[in-house]
């Protein structure tokens, strides 16, 4: 691709406005819909399956696509210049190499692959983790055909993993208790799901290309065939804790705490997934990035400012997370249960 706009053929479009969005409905879908949403030039479409339930804005164009059907793939990428794709970890393994190959056939240009979080430079971090080959081929597939990649790195889902139980932040609402990782103060890269969904909305309504040599503005060029690195908090377990503290009034004395080496935690959880058991892939995901020595911190890299994100606030985001834990709690699937 030429670097300015000034040099692309007739009819070149420099924005994105038509975009196409897998999992518009899931856990951090929702947020990047919902901020997508919020701007004045995208188009937005949900691609879902037959019989979805996902409650979506009425004003989201829907397509029901068959994942066994290329061509109805193909035909609900048509004439979108950018997918989106979020899937769950339960989607078949082949779900996003259809889905970048649709894109290819339809026309789409541009590519953010289901990764959001870590440091896709970090190889040594993607190889302990499991899933560091895994996203490098499908950045690569995207390279293949003849698109281009943005990487979401945002480290973990603030919230979501504050709410998400023992194996993630080491957080059990329910028994109050905690886990800590060695001391506790090694601190991690994390973003709210709103910080996620802000961040792509922002990257996504600049221009791709420069206008011209002049045009010193920021564009999405930037970013293409690379990572967008950015983050709500750089934060410890022991940061964690004491917002958690001040949010629901308690103190160390209404929780049981204990203290686990990271590295034996994480060849825990190793050592059961290679047994088939995927009840350990939490505990070696969330215990390697809290290792010492390299911890998943991406604050030298982040581009907050760059992109014009908010400062959010450490107390609000954790109460966001608790509120997780009581809606779960409050469901009636679960009360039965």
């Amino acid at each position: 691709m030429a670097k300015y706009a000034k040099d692309q053929p007739s009819g070149f479009e420099n924005a994105i406005k038509r975009i196409a969005i897998v999992g518009a409905g899931g856990t951090v879908g929702a947020f990047i819909t919902a901020a997508l949403s919020n701007t004045p030039n995208h188009t937005l479409t949900a691609l879902t399956r037959p019989g979805s339930t996902a409650a979506l804005p009425s004003h989201i164009k829907t397509f029901s696509v068959d994942y066994t059907s290329p061509t109805s793939l193909t035909t609900a990428l048509q004439n979108q210049q950018l997918l989106i794709i979020t899937l769950s970890p339960t989607a078949p393994r082949d779900t996003h190499s259809k889905l970048v190959q649709a894109a290819a056939r339809a026309g789409v240009k541009y590519i953010i692959p289901n990764g959001y979080g870590p440091d896709i430079e970090n190889t040594k971090h993607g190889e302990d983790i499991l899933l560091g080959a895994v996203a490098r081929a499908q950045r690569e597939e995207v390279e293949r055909l003849g698109m281009q990649w943005v990487e979401v790195c945002c480290g973990f889902f603030y919230d979501y993993s504050l709410a998400g139980g023992e194996a993630r932040f080491g957080f059990d609402f329910e028994k109050r208790s905690l886990t800590v990782y060695d001391d506790g103060n090694t601190k991690i890269s994390t973003s709210t799901l709103s910080q996620v969904g802000r961040a792509v909305a922002k990257m996504l309504s600049l221009k791709i290309l420069p206008k011209d040599e002049d045009d010193g503005s920021l564009t999405l060029s930037r970013f293409l065939n690379n990572g967008v690195f950015f983050n709500s908090f750089v934060v410890s377990q022991n940061d964690m804790f004491r917002s958690v503290k001040r949010v629901t009034g308690t103190t160390d004395a209404d929780w049981t705490i204990t203290y686990e080496d990271t590295r034996t935690r994480y060849e825990q959880g190793l050592a059961l997934v290679k047994q088939g058991n995927m009840s350990g892939f939490g505990k070696l995901l969330y215990s390697r990035s809290f290792f010492p020595d390299d911890p998943s911190d991406m604050s030298a890299k982040s581009q907050n400012e760059l992109l014009g994100l908010p400062k959010e606030d450490l107390d609000e985001a954790t109460r966001g997370g608790i509120e997780m834990v009581k809606a779960l709690n409050a469901r009636p699937e679960r009360m039965a249960s």
